[in-house]
């Protein structure tokens, strides 16, 4: 395995989007479009009892509304077949924000009209929306376990045992939702902001009663995903639209209105008991987590305790939760997903029991190190967590840090808190197939399942052709996101640059020998274009595919099925995980109390980079999402209603600039030996989790108040 360094280029990307030239879904126009708007539900539960239309038919530009009615009954759900696709529009009412129209317009402008003289009537029903409501429904859900975690730490020297809160939290990605629709010729074609656009296929399909070969979908652009933009219920909506008016059809759904329907983070409460015994080694966790739940909605609550168990070498471990079930649409993956809120739990009680016993953070977490699998024993392919400890700790000056809560103040009476937390997150991959195709006119091209959401995908799959063969940089094209070009698998859960890096270094491999068997020893001087045009050879193309350790052929017929075939970070002989280590400094007004955070140190171990300039940007982007989880965000829910009352970027409170100090960013660029031939590990997620759990930690070390519940806002300090 090569462990040479990549070189830092430039953002393939970077050119078109500052001039603006890069394309999403929102932008896209066809000949003929008609705009879309939905009409929102105003209750939180219960049916329709009339949907009058003649007023929004009245209004000039209308051209129809969709209505119940106009859509196929849903397909029979089978408990042995694939997972029912999303419901499009129904008479019952599950949250309030549920599509129950869609106004169809020659403008934007009469869409909105149309949808909002609309005026449903409807039975309402009793409903829960919040976990104190009284209807809330409590569902226990399966334990992790290993050891005995109540019997080690009835013997433990050092206890705490505390409650933490996260609230719900909104996306809010600066590109909208949007759908463009077009049925031409018998087939559908979509355009779609996604990060899943075989699942989208497959979704419209299924809720359409369509032949899936008769529907393709392209989602190339995509600003900003983290979770939010994997199947909508909007996509079937406009497609169904399209099929009906014989015209393309475009929704950009509003924020407020993605508020309502979109997925979104859940409100978690961990309940943690930690123990050590006098030398300072942690003997048991007992872990107990509850999040806000839809009725139907799975957002797996034992995925809490997935990483927290392997972040030190806990030998003893209990992991118990439920689902709190709520009338509201349901909850999904956001930014750092279960461990982010995991982990601002965990890393608290870490800090509290290190405080607890007397011992620093940094030294505690490293003498709780582990080089096996805690839960299976299985060896780690890699884990330099501790190198990203002590490289933090160097460059912070960790070892300047009073140790005693309150005694560090800066001249103008600031209360200075040093803090630090770490991360861990899984390192999954998927299968993969890729084309690269290049031809004697200067143009590469290769197609690989993905989606480009800003992370730098197409900048990590040109850093390996580009190394790896000599063709023209300026005419390469990376097509991802779209159904024609590849089979495609969702991009989530730091799996991306794992799944397609190691399929474009085998392709550029087996181009590279394809080439040497062309030419049989001919000396052509030139790239490869060049070469290929020597010879008369049109063009030159090499299929390959990959699969994750543990998968087989049945993971590749998956992928082409549009299917969800991910290799989880725990392989059959061993398991590999991503780490972080974070550092930060905050600074607590006298009189106001405002926290503000100055500086940041934040380093991951992601295995082997591919992309310098985007693995940085990556990390900026976590640290600053960290930043405003613990400071900033929450989403508030009026139990009256059931709805979101800060459903914009107007009230709903993120960090802006002036909210950021210094981040100093350092990657331990050590290749993986077992994770794939590449060496990469996943970092999107990992340089997220943990830096709530360090602000707090800083937090108490400037005042001594342990604050364990998020955001962390002034009253708290007063």
């Amino acid at each position: 395995m090569s462990t040479t360094a990549f070189p830092d280029r430039a953002r393939v990307d970077a050119l078109a989007k500052v001039r603006g030239e890069a394309r999403f879904a929102a932008d896209l126009v066809l000949p003929r479009t008609l705009y879309a708007m939905t009409v929102p539900a105003t209750i939180a539960k219960g049916s329709l009892s009339s949907l009058p239309v003649d007023a929004a038919l009245r209004v000039p530009g209308v051209v129809r509304v969709l209505t119940p009615e106009d859509f196929p009954a849903p397909p029979p759900f089978s408990e042995d077949g694939p997972p029912p696709p999303p419901p499009t529009l129904e008479t019952t009412i599950a949250y309030r924000g549920q599509p129950v129209a869609l106004v169809i317009a020659e403008t934007l402008e009469a869409a909105i009209e149309g949808a909002e003289v609309i005026r449903p009537t409807y039975v309402a029903e009793a409903f829960a929306c919040v976990m104190e409501s009284a209807g809330a429904r409590r569902q226990p859900a399966d334990e992790v376990a290993f050891g005995d975690a109540p019997a080690a730490l009835s013997g433990a020297a050092a206890t705490v045992e505390s409650t933490y809160n996260s609230p719900t939290q909104h996306h809010n990605p600066l590109e909208l939702i949007a759908t463009v629709a077009l049925w031409e010729d018998g087939a559908l074609l979509i355009h779609e902001s996604t990060q899943a656009s075989s699942l989208v296929k497959g979704a419209v399909a299924g809720a359409l009663r369509l032949d899936p070969a008769l529907v393709h979908v392209r989602g190339a652009t995509t600003g900003g995903s983290f979770g939010q933009k994997a199947v909508q219920r909007q996509t079937a909506l406009v497609a169904r639209a399209a099929i009906l008016t014989g015209r393309p059809v475009k929704l950009v759904q509003p924020r407020a209105q993605i508020f309502h329907t979109a997925t979104y983070r859940a409100r978690t409460r961990h309940q943690i008991r930690i123990g050590a015994d006098v030398d300072g080694t942690i003997v048991g966790v007992q872990h107990h987590v509850e999040q806000e739940q839809s009725p139907n909605g799975y957002f797996a609550v034992p995925e809490y305790h997935r990483d927290v168990i392997r972040m030190y070498g806990i030998r003893n471990y209990l992991g118990t939760g439920a689902d709190i079930r709520l009338d509201r649409q349901d909850s999904g993956y956001m930014r750092g997903t279960h461990p982010q809120p995991a982990f601002f739990a965990f890393e608290s009680a870490i800090d509290e029991l290190a405080h607890k016993t007397n011992r620093d953070p940094v030294e505690f977490r490293l003498a709780n190190d582990t080089r096996v699998d805690p839960q299976n024993g299985h060896p780690l392919s890699s884990r330099f967590l501790n190198e990203c400890l002590k490289e933090g700790a160097r460059r912070f000056g960790w070892s300047r840090r009073s140790p005693v809560p309150g005694s560090m103040t800066a001249a103008d009476g600031s209360l200075i808190g040093w803090g630090m937390a770490c991360g861990i997150y899984q390192s999954a991959t998927t299968p993969a197939i890729a084309t690269l195709r290049i031809d004697a006119r200067g143009h590469t091209r290769f197609a690989i399942s993905g989606h480009e959401m800003g992370q730098g995908m197409r900048t990590a799959i040109a850093s390996v052709l580009l190394q790896d063969l000599d063709i023209d940089p300026e005419r390469l094209e990376i097509a991802l996101g779209d159904t024609r070009a590849a089979p495609q698998h969702m991009t989530a859960g730091s799996w991306g640059t794992n799944s397609v890096v190691p399929a474009a270094m085998q392709a550029a491999q087996r181009m590279r020998a394809a080439v040497a068997d062309l030419l049989d020893g001919r000396q052509i001087s030139g790239n490869l274009h060049r070469k290929l045009a020597s010879i008369r050879r049109p063009f030159l193309q090499v299929e390959v595919t990959t699969v994750g350790p543990g998968q087989d052929q049945a993971a590749l017929e998956t992928l082409r099925q549009g299917g969800f075939a991910v290799a989880e970070s725990v392989y059959p002989e061993f398991s590999t995980f991503s780490y972080s280590a974070h550092f930060l400094e905050v600074r607590i007004e006298p009189r106001t109390r405002r926290i503000r955070v100055p500086r940041v140190v934040s380093i991951a171990d992601c295995g082997r980079v591919i992309s310098p300039r985007t693995a940085r940007s990556q990390v900026y982007g976590g640290v600053i999402w960290g930043l405003s989880h613990a400071l900033r965000e929450a989403t508030e829910i009026d139990p009256r209603y059931g709805g979101y009352l800060n459903e914009d970027l107007a009230d709903y409170i993120v960090p802006v600039n002036a909210d950021i100090g210094e981040i100093e960013i350092g990657l331990i660029d050590q290749p993986d030996p077992l994770s794939n031939p590449a060496g990469v590990k996943g970092l999107g997620q990992v340089s997220m989790v943990g830096i709530s759990a360090a602000v707090a930690n800083a937090v108490f070390h400037a005042t001594g108040r342990r604050i364990r519940e998020l955001p962390i806002r002034i009253e708290h300090l007063l």
